[in-house]
């Protein structure tokens, strides 16, 4: 148990917040303009109350609308390295995906159910206790025991797509996605270096557990 907390809260030291230009700002966000945008450009995928009805695309409501908005950003700016979403936010203003943050976190998202309870049970374990064996941290840690994340941290994962995280970790373990050239995403860089150390099964049962985490 020593060796977890220590473990832990090395891995917390190192990550930090969420730059200050990608948090929220209620009083300036432009809802209505936000909701257009979502009607227009973001629902196809994502839903129009941001919840995605394709496993592949990732679930946006009440999502942290700072996560969102730094992830627009890097999108745009190519540090997060995706063709479509690039397409997306070529024409997003600062203030457009600041209000797009803040519109997504501010949908209900709706419980997901996790479908296999082996899986779950494995992904409980290291969801909340990690794995010395492996030097993965506790997800929990960082993302909080229910998944719903820590505001200018870390982003939420309860009832999100598992197939969504399952891909998100391997392409954090492949080096495409926290590697950029810059060495801008801190965050994802940390997450990169996590993913590392986690077999395809850890990443499975990761995403499995959190699915059906509310």
């Amino acid at each position: 148990m020593r060796y977890g907390l220590v473990l832990v809260a090395a891995w917390i030291a190192i990550v930090p917040a969420i730059p200050a230009q990608a948090q929220e700002s209620g009083g300036e966000a432009d809802l209505a303009k936000a909701q257009q945008i979502v009607n227009t450009v973001c629902a196809a995928c994502h839903g129009a109350d941001g919840n995605s009805p394709t496993p592949v695309n990732p679930s946006l409501a009440g999502q942290l609308g700072e996560y969102i908005t730094l992830q627009l950003m890097h999108f745009k700016s190519g540090i997060r390295n995706n063709a479509v979403m690039a397409g997306m936010v070529a024409n997003l203003t600062p203030e457009d995906m600041k209000s797009l943050g803040v519109f997504f976190a501010r949908q209900k998202p709706k419980g997901l159910a996790a479908k296999d309870p082996t899986l779950v049970s494995a992904g409980q374990k290291l969801y909340r206790g990690g794995s010395a064996a492996s030097a993965l941290p506790a997800c929990a840690a960082c993302h909080s025991p229910n998944g719903a994340g820590l505001p200018a941290r870390y982003p939420r994962l309860s009832g999100q797509h598992a197939d969504y995280t399952f891909a998100q970790l391997q392409a954090f373990k492949a080096g495409t996605r926290g590697m950029d050239k810059e060495g801008k995403d801190l965050n994802g860089r940390v997450m990169a270096q996590i993913a590392a150390r986690m077999s395809e099964r850890d990443m499975r049962a990761v995403a499995e557990y959190t699915s059906g985490l509310h």
